[in-house]
């Protein structure tokens, strides 16, 4: 663990203002994520968490603000535009097509096509390729229980599903994978695998942003715990210096921390550093 200020953050939200029409939605909102990290993001419902990171990921533009990906300041018209910098994002809804099979919801998309003529010209997909792809992104994952990825989404259960959706935003998230309430609709032990999924794709150095309710699971998997209130930061604290009680005070306004105390910096050493 470290506190190194010299580390740039990968994703940099700075003063980020949103309104719709009379409500306030971030109110000079500020937001660092820093490589092979988990930040947590939790608050209150109204607090402006999932505006904040709907504009880190295309699906909202700020009215104001800047948002910086490795340094240079980006603009996001649609969450297309967010992919192309390698930000992925799996919603708490399980964006999957059910009656495709597994291999081609990982590929949704992005489908391969054969090499040669047959793809260049006649535009055949290459069906076992991407079969062997998604095996081996799975078997990666640590995600045991799908062996056929020729079998229909809609034959899983709800963890086997998100364990889809989990597994192609870390196939294309070259720089962000963020997961909104990623365990909302799952039973203890399909929770278990997606937290196992979370710090399998941290420990590869890849940083991921974690929106969740869940004060048990966040305090078991974030390195840094980002606190939202009433449109901007509250504080970011980590489980080290904080208990949950202390998150859930803030939340209310019941706690006050210091900026001195907050860990606004990395606290952990990539493995690239």
């Amino acid at each position: 663990m470290s506190d190194l200020s010299s580390i740039q953050p990968v994703v940099q939200a700075k003063g980020l203002i949103k309104t719709f029409g009379r409500v306030v939605g971030l109110n000079s909102a500020n937001l660092e994520l820093y490589p092979g990290e988990v930040l947590a993001v939790i608050g209150d419902n109204g607090a402006g968490k999932s505006t904040l990171i709907k504009c880190i990921s295309g699906a909202e533009t700020p009215d104001s603000g800047q948002i910086l990906i490795d340094n240079e300041e980006v603009s996001f018209k649609s969450s297309l535009d967010a992919r192309a910098y390698g930000i992925e994002t799996v919603y708490q809804t399980l964006a999957v097509a059910p009656a495709l099979d597994i291999a081609s919801n990982l590929y949704l998309g992005r489908e391969k096509r054969k090499s040669g003529i047959l793809g260049s010209v006649f535009r055949k997909l290459d069906h076992s390729g991407m079969r062997n792809t998604a095996k081996e992104q799975m078997t990666k994952l640590g995600i045991g229980t799908l062996q056929d990825m020729s079998q229909a989404v809609e034959t899983l259960s709800g963890g086997q599903r998100q364990a889809v959706s989990v597994a192609r935003a870390e196939a294309f998230g070259s720089k962000v994978v963020i997961l909104d309430e990623p365990t909302a609709a799952l039973g203890v032990r399909e929770s278990n695998q997606v937290l196992k999924m979370i710090e399998l794709m941290r420990d590869r150095g890849l940083p991921i942003i974690l929106i969740s309710h869940n004060m048990p699971q966040v305090f078991e998997v974030a390195d840094r715990i980002h606190v939202q209130r009433l449109g901007s930061r509250a504080a970011v604290v980590t489980p080290k210096t904080h208990t949950m009680n202390d998150a859930v005070a803030i939340m209310t306004g019941a706690l006050k921390v210091d900026e001195k105390d907050q860990a606004l910096g990395p606290v952990r050493v990539p493995a690239t550093a």
